[in-house]
């Protein structure tokens, strides 16, 4: 069984995809990370993210890079969306999350063009989204447990851009699919979000 979930930034699709992933005992995958990644390997190697052809170098990140705290950081997630729009990035990675997302037995795997580039095919597709004030809150108390001085203006601001752009990008746009079932998170919990995620994925695959 594949397992879908999109959405936008802080929407709690990361959190319901590593729930879904321990409730049917399948290996999980954050494609975001992928593109933090290379958001961080071009800014260390003083590159241009707006550049195409600094960011497809910055593609050979070592997979070490994968373990670096640094990529949680608002930093990192604004170097990512400024990456993600070129076509030659989001080709580089696409072969390694559609890997990960063929193994036997399945997988789930989160990000932004899951269920339409990824994995069409999935059995079960989500759709994530909250109001731009409920993810910002949410971020904001990420960012004061972790320790950063970021303002919830600043995170608002953010947000908003980077919406904007995944959306406005030629290549693989943030989008639901037409057969994805959206979960909105804005006026649930964590424990609410996922029992709902799981339900859902239980009555799209009721044997697995």
């Amino acid at each position: 069984m594949i397992i879908a979930v999109d959405g936008p930034t802080a929407s709690g699709k990361g959190t319901i995809a590593k729930a879904l992933a321990a409730h049917f005992g399948l290996p999980h995958l954050d494609t975001g990370l992928l593109y933090r990644a290379v958001g961080r390997q071009c800014a260390l190697d003083g590159g241009n993210p707006d550049d195409s052809s600094d960011a497809l170098k910055a593609c050979a990140f070592p997979d070490s890079l994968l373990d670096d705290p640094e990529l949680r950081s608002e930093e990192s997630g604004g170097l990512a969306s400024r990456v993600s729009v070129h076509p030659g990035v989001r080709q580089a990675l696409y072969e390694r999350q559609r890997g990960f997302a063929l193994q036997s037995g399945g997988a789930v795997l989160d990000g932004r063009d899951i269920g339409t580039v990824i994995a069409p095919e999935a059995e079960v597709k989500l759709f994530v989204v909250a109001s731009v004030p409920a993810r910002a809150e949410r971020r904001f108390r990420e960012m004061q447990a972790a320790g950063r001085a970021v303002s919830l203006a600043e995170i608002s601001a953010d947000l908003e851009a980077r919406d904007k752009r995944d959306r406005e990008r030629a290549e693989a746009p943030l989008t639901a699919a037409p057969d994805a079932v959206l979960l909105d998170t804005s006026d649930l919990n964590r424990e609410a979000a996922i029992a709902a995620a799981i339900a859902i994925a239980e009555a799209k695959c009721p044997h697995s």
